[in-house]
């Protein structure tokens, strides 16, 4: 487009702009006419950034944007471009804009964009069910980004969200739960919705609670993520995730009622057990001091509350997946335990811990004085 077409097309967006925006195409044309980009570029995006520049967005892109695309920062070219492509009519259209964009910042020196661009290509895709599609992307995008010694934020915030969303859409929960977490640790929560966050934090817990290989989900429970289902109708997902990383059968049989609130909870009801007594068991182990772990069947079925004719296996499972290390007598029905995996602790545990570290103590002390009771005549020698 011309100068002067250009100058045009400012003036005639400016008349369709709200008298309150009306100024931001003023300064839109200053800059442009003086080729100061860099402000040029941060004056779109504030521009973009306010809900009322939305039936302009995408105007301004494909007959203002685009016409010095290759003179300010592609990071920042690709922000602007997706802001644009929310307002198109619908994810076909959406994705022949995303492509295009995405294929424009293909280029050697910014390889962060292209990748920040690919991302909203491979979310598109999933919306559109073309799930082959969206992890081919995805897997190009991960191997761009193992090459970078760094790079913005907001690229791998952008990277983990989409790759989140495919595994969630796969029902691969424990690498959903990963990268949903990854994703959190590249944002500013706050950032987030009130309804982002309790969504999140409901997907997250449930995720947590279904994965066949997450036992420890301690860095879910001291996220703040989590906290945003306390005042909402999920509170009791969150009481339900400290049940099970203390292994509380009983607060377990209490909350249990509300599985049948969600469709995977309900599935996986049996599994659920198995994997409370499991912590169950864990915890029971833990709570005794390292000289005290060789239990018998029957006091472990006593302690977890775990049927006896179930023990046996509940420790063989619990050595396979590693979260226990020791042996089993099969003949004896004794389980001798030297080793179980640490996890995050409340404040019950903690209490729990001071309480053996405090006998520890005094044990020690108590064998000094008998030492030193004994062993007076080699002290005075």
């Amino acid at each position: 487009m011309e100068g002067d077409k250009i100058a045009d097309f400012l003036a005639d967006q400016r008349d369709q702009a709200p008298a309150e925006a009306q100024a931001f195409f003023l300064s839109f044309e200053d800059f442009w006419e003086r080729k100061l980009w860099h402000q040029l570029t941060n004056s779109l995006i504030d521009f973009f950034s306010r809900p009322e520049s939305a039936p302009q967005r995408l105007p301004l892109f494909k007959s203002f944007i685009l016409s010095f695309a290759d003179r300010i920062n592609q990071l920042k070219f690709v922000s602007l471009g997706l802001m644009a492509s929310t307002q198109c009519a619908d994810d076909n259209e959406r994705f022949a804009f995303l492509t295009s964009l995405a294929n424009k910042v293909n280029k050697p020196d910014s390889q962060d964009a292209y990748v920040y661009a690919l991302a909203d290509v491979a979310s598109v895709k999933l919306r559109l069910k073309d799930f082959e599609g969206a992890r081919k992307d995805l897997d190009t995008s991960e191997k761009i980004l193992e090459r970078f010694d760094s790079v913005e934020t907001v690229v791998h915030a952008s990277f983990y969200k989409v790759n989140a969303a495919y595994y969630q859409a796969k029902q691969e929960f424990a690498a959903y739960y990963k990268n949903a977490l990854l994703y959190l640790a590249c944002i500013n929560i706050e950032d987030l919705t009130e309804e982002e966050r309790v969504t999140r934090a409901y997907d997250l817990s449930v995720a947590a609670l279904v994965s066949d290989s997450i036992y420890n989900f301690g860095e879910l429970l001291l996220h703040p993520i989590l906290d945003s289902l306390t005042e909402t109708p999920h509170a009791w997902l969150r009481d339900l995730l400290f049940a099970f990383n203390r292994g509380d059968l009983t607060a377990y049989d209490v909350l249990a009622g509300n599985i049948t609130k969600n469709q995977l909870l309900e599935q996986h009801r049996i599994f659920l057990y198995q994997k409370i007594s499991l912590s169950a068991l864990t915890e029971t182990v833990f709570r005794r001091p390292p000289h005290d772990r060789t239990m018998t069947f029957a006091a472990i079925s006593a302690e977890t509350k775990v049927k006896p004719d179930e023990i046996e296996h509940l420790v063989m499972k619990a050595l396979s997946l590693g979260l226990l290390k020791g042996s089993i007598d099969q003949v004896a029905q004794i389980a001798r335990i030297n080793w179980v995996q640490p996890k995050v602790l409340d404040m019950k545990q903690i209490d729990g811990m001071r309480r053996r570290l405090k006998e520890w103590d005094a044990g020690v002390n108590q064998l000094g004085h008998w030492i030193e009771g004994v062993g007076k005549d080699v002290w005075a020698a």
